[in-house]
């Protein structure tokens, strides 16, 4: 490098690394004019006198004897500096006093410096993070001063060796610096070497959000962050906790990170709760929208953090996103940069998830408040406008079947008023559950009803109460809304009970509900619910019940004592556990506002307490002969009925059974009669009465000769 070439090529920063921070540039001119500096010394100390060409690096030698003279060649070094003519026009550069800033931009390096009071070696530190972060070239170089290929990025080592003073380079070695604790700069581990390398080796990196930030203090973010301006987002009424806690966070000093829990469930307003206190405080705030297996992952979160401060924001971070640390808070760790001042907004559905942090840090928790039913029907009229009035009652309908908030009945409103065709009621109520989410897991499995046009085939008593039901479940808008019985039952649904035999139709009769109300049908798996262990039921409970918060929904408990049974007298833990089980699920059955039927062929075991709660009782008893010749009538398939002689009237007297069986047994005789049969559809007299043969040995019955009456003959050679 001769004195020529140095002294015509200008030294400045590259170009496109131009920042609008003046301070920004001349501590990245600091960096390159340091680096170009070490060069011109390697290129003499490992050169032997070459002629190296215009931006050649000097080659790589042992490293035993780079280290060894760090030290012995340190004054020969200084000497190079005052005498080389290349190296003594740069440190006759890096002398240049920094420009005077009168006020630097929020979120600037000049800000940064001012801020956090660093010092000279501190910038610097902070500049080279930047120039490596933006240039391309600059790994290159760093690699030729460190004397290794794979060191791309400075570190504390290459730190000391540009500075001129070494030893104030030691302060950098504080985990809590705060370049470190306020996460402008992290330790990256290498690759390579991802436990080898000490203290003073590590890479330094500043993460690319932040790196952008102070380079260009224009209002940027990244793809995963939405800023939100409380000042232009509408807000509601606040709660008294949002004011308090907003007026404490205006009167506090910000001396490190605030945590506002806020609580409440999957589909509560926290958005706008979040909104509600940063207005009081006059902040912004950016909403996290990306991925939520990034904020497992601590350098990540902290990048996020680290911004929001650097912006003067607050960060909002949705439960369903914050469920991405999940693994953080089975490691039992905490969230990074405690130190950094801002208000970290985060929305729970339970206690327990941020039960891992340091309580110093947590804030009272908000209770997120849920909107009522007068709240949802305002927003169902706000939406539809002058057509309100014409879809009024269904509008009321979906306000208390659908406990959603203003955002999403906001959309559903825009998605039902672009479409051209005029709306019916069905269409409304499919958008709203189009809308819905239910997330149960394994605990319970959706059920498309089978049985939609059947009638189904009781007795007058039961046929009534039936009926009774259906309208029960249409009239509670009415009667919990515009009659006022919502306070004193608290809003709660209709919880009926099937009992009787096996076979009687008490799954039909739940599918045929739920085709009628237009309710979604959830099965719910009880050998999935009890659980063995204490609690555990309890918590699949909550589980299923929280799913079914938000909207109405038929859940069907099939052979319900098991889950529904006697409290007994508590001779040990176990006994007591197994009683709160019950209580729990009682409590928790009394606030559901949707339709839960349980069937039981055993309704002497449930618990009395239970029985008194339950709004219906209806009995499945064995089908009468009458009965059971329509239930004959009926399952036999109509294209098949017309082209075969069966005996309905025969089959219904000689064999009491329930609609089960003889469901059973005709789907096992049509597939006999199939088989034999000369490709018509027919149905043998000869099939049904083998199928029913096969049906009573399944249930351990016999049959007499006097049941098989003039059919005897075709069946007696089966034993």
């Amino acid at each position: 490098m001769s004195a020529e070439s140095t002294k015509t090529e200008p030294i400045v920063f590259t170009p496109n690394l131009r920042s609008r921070d003046e301070l920004a540039n001349y501590w990245m001119r600091q960096a390159t004019l340091r680096l170009r500096r070490e060069i011109a010394w390697l290129w003499h100390e490992r050169g032997a006198g070459s002629q190296p060409q215009l931006g050649e690096l000097p080659p790589m030698i042992d490293r035993a004897s780079v280290s060894l003279d760090l030290s012995r060649h340190w004054d020969e070094k200084r000497r190079f500096f005052a005498s080389h003519i290349a190296a003594k026009y740069l440190t006759e550069q890096l002398t240049i006093p920094p420009p005077r800033v009168d006020q630097s931009v929020r979120g600037s390096f000049g800000w940064v410096l001012d801020e956090l009071s660093l010092d000279d070696v501190s910038a610097f530190t902070l500049a080279m993070g930047l120039a490596s972060a933006f240039d391309a070239s600059f790994g290159a170089v760093i690699a030729s001063c460190l004397n290794d290929p794979s060191r791309i990025y400075p570190n504390l080592m290459l730190i000391q060796r540009l500075w001129d003073y070494p030893d104030e380079a030691q302060t950098l070695s504080d985990p809590m610096h705060p370049l470190f604790a306020m996460g402008l700069l992290r330790r990256v581990s290498s690759v390579q070497r991802p436990y080898a390398d000490t203290l003073w080796e590590q890479p330094l990196s500043v993460p690319w959000l932040v790196a952008r930030s102070m380079i260009d203090v224009a209002e940027i973010g990244s793809t995963s962050l939405r800023l939100v301006d409380p000042m232009k987002e509408r807000h509601g009424d606040r709660t008294k906790t949002e004011t308090l806690i907003a007026y404490r966070l205006r009167a506090e000093t910000p001396r490190g990170l605030r945590v506002i829990p806020l609580l409440g469930n999957r589909r509560s307003a926290y958005r706008q709760t979040a909104i509600d206190i940063a207005l009081l405080t006059e902040q912004k705030l950016w909403e996290y929208k990306g991925d939520p297996a990034l904020l497992g992952h601590e350098d990540y979160f902290a990048m996020l953090m680290c911004f929001a401060w650097l912006t003067g924001h607050g960060l909002f971070i949705r439960h369903e996103l914050f469920d991405g640390t999940e693994g953080r808070r089975e490691r039992n760790e905490g969230l990074p940069l405690v130190s950094v001042p801002i208000m970290l907004f985060l929305s729970i559905s339970d206690r327990r998830q941020v039960a891992h942090l340091d309580p110093a840090l947590l804030l009272p928790f908000v209770k997120v408040p849920v909107l009522g039913y007068e709240g949802r029907l305002a927003a169902w009229r706000e939406g539809f406008g002058q057509d309100a009035k014409k879809y009024e009652p269904v509008l009321k309908e979906m306000a208390r079947r659908f406990r959603y908030e203003k955002d999403t009945i906001r959309d559903i409103c825009a998605e039902l008023k672009a479409q051209p065709e005029p709306l019916k009621e069905d269409d409304l109520i499919e958008a709203c559950r189009a809308e819905l989410s239910v997330d149960m897991g394994e605990l319970a499995a959706y059920v498309e009803p089978r049985f939609t046009d059947e009638e189904l085939i009781l007795p007058n008593k039961q046929a009534i109460q039936f009926e009774e039901q259906l309208a029960a479940m249409q009239a509670l808008t009415k009667v919990h809304y515009d009659w006022g019985t919502a306070r004193a039952w608290n809003e709660g649904g209709i919880t009926v009970l099937f009992a009787g035999p096996p076979g009687t139709g008490k799954t039909m009769a739940a599918e045929i509900l739920a085709y009628r109300l237009k309710l979604p049908m959830y099965r719910i798996d009880l050998s999935q619910v009890v659980n063995k262990y204490i609690g555990e039921t309890e918590k699949n409970l909550k589980r299923i019940f929280d799913a079914a918060e938000v909207s109405d929904m038929l859940l069907f408990f099939d052979e319900a004592d098991a889950l529904f049974g006697k409290r007994i007298e508590a001779n040990d833990a176990r006994d007591r556990y197994a009683n709160l089980e019950v209580s729990y699920l009682l409590e928790r059955m009394e606030r559901f506002k949707g339709l839960a039927v349980l069937a039981t062929n055993r309704k002497n075991d449930l618990d009395q307490a239970f029985l008194r709660r339950i709004r219906h009782i209806i009995e499945f008893p064995v089908p009468d002969e009458a009965q059971r010749a329509a239930i004959w009538q009926q399952v036999i398939p109509a294209s098949v009925a017309e082209n075969s002689r069966i005996d309905i009237a025969f089959l219904a007297r000689q064999f009491p059974l329930s609609g089960g069986h003889i469901r059973s047994i005709v789907f096992n005789a049509c597939l006999q009669s199939a088989y034999a049969g000369n490709g018509r559809k027919e149905l043998f007299m000869k099939d049904v009465l083998v199928a029913v043969k096969r049906e009573y040995d399944k249930m351990n019955r016999s049959l007499s000769l006097e049941q098989l009456g003039p059919y005897v003959q075709d069946i007696v050679t089966l034993d």
